[in-house]
């Protein structure tokens, strides 16, 4: 795990956004609070999905730390493009908000139903459409710990246990039951 606050590397955060306005107001705000943002931006769905895949024009695409998604896209849908994000295994560990206008406990329920990890109304002020910006890049850009960017390594950072207790493969393991009701192994902890 990373804090990419602190690293020294430029943060990739791709911006799905039809709105030129927004993605002005968005662009500025990174710039005055941190210079380490690399902003990406597509218009809509597909061009969203065209990046994320590194496909056509978006072959050099870097993977991005961080997605912000508006819902009311042009071409695709922001549901359908989360659902894809979050559907896809080496997309999935990319953090995604809902950046979007909406309201809606409809919109709100299903964003997190497909594994929204936040969802932001835009407000319509433009002082606090900048606060709202500068809030996610305090939190998701400076303090929050990400997963390393890459979803190819081979081995991924296990949270760090007390000196007492390790993990090993060889540890049988216990279930319980998972959110579904389905049968989930955990590992058991052994103490040395």
């Amino acid at each position: 795990m990373k804090s990419i606050g602190g690293n020294a590397r430029p943060l990739q955060v791709l911006l799905v956004e039809d709105s030129p306005g927004d993605v002005r107001l968005t662009r500025e705000v990174f710039r005055e609070a941190n210079m380490s943002i690399n902003l990406h931006v597509v218009s809509d769905g597909v061009e969203a999905i065209a990046f994320l895949r590194h496909e056509g024009a978006h072959v050099h695409a870097p993977r991005p730390d961080l997605i912000l998604l508006d819902l009311n896209l042009p071409k695709m849908d922001g549901r359908k493009v989360l659902a894809h994000i979050k559907g896809d295994d080496s997309l999935k560990r990319i953090p995604t908000i809902i950046l979007t206008t909406s309201e809606s406990e409809l919109d709100i329920v299903k964003s997190y139903q497909l594994q929204a990890n936040c969802y932001l109304s835009k407000p319509v002020q433009l002082d606090a459409f900048e606060s709202l910006v500068r809030s996610i890049n305090d939190f998701w850009l400076t303090k929050v710990k990400l997963p390393n960017r890459r979803p190819d390594e081979s081995s991924i950072d296990r949270p760090k246990s007390s000196s007492s207790s390790k993990m090993t493969p060889e540890t049988p393991t216990v279930s319980r039951e998972g959110q579904r009701g389905e049968q989930v192994a955990l590992p058991r902890m052994s103490r040395d």
